[in-house]
């Protein structure tokens, strides 16, 4: 009897966690999805809009039309959630890298992770050439200014 019982807490423990991971998988996907409708939008300083963007102005603005009230600096951002190892991530978790400057440790960008498919991360942000994906793996700009990476709740969204 005690182990049957054990195995329902088991179950329903399990459960509860493969429903939390598809609410998980399922939010960040239509943020994911909303973002990319952006893909070419200019890189503006300070942009907020589809008019234009900087990197955490696109990340506020996306993650606010899923009711996410957010910090508006990419080294405010950097300070929210859980953080995360490269090895770990997943799509809708966010990545934090230094600025032009390689020698400073504070975050200057900020960018969504939208896929990790065999271990190869793909990001959205807003890059001066405007709002793009780019391949972090091997990637000769983004690799040494990687700082951390960090999941949001989207449980409580």
């Amino acid at each position: 009897m005690i182990a049957q019982s054990e195995d329902l807490i088991n179950d329903s423990s399990a459960i509860s966690s493969k429903g939390i991971d598809a609410i998980i998988e399922q939010k960040s996907d239509a943020i994911i999805k909303y973002a990319k409708q952006f893909m070419g939008v200019p890189y503006v300083w300070g942009g907020m809009s589809p008019s234009g963007f900087d990197c955490s102005g696109f990340i506020n603005y996306v993650f606010r039309g899923f009711g996410f009230r957010l910090t508006r600096t990419s080294y405010g951002l950097a300070e929210l959630g859980t953080t995360v190892t490269l090895k770990n991530l997943q799509p809708g978790d966010l990545m934090f890298f230094k600025g032009r400057n390689l020698n400073t440790k504070v975050v200057g960008h900020v960018a969504l992770v939208v896929d990790t498919t065999d271990g190869i991360i793909q990001f959205i942000h807003a890059a001066r050439t405007g709002i793009r994906i780019d391949t972090f793996n091997n990637h000769s700009y983004y690799v040494p200014r990687y700082i951390k990476s960090k999941r949001l709740d989207y449980v409580g969204f």
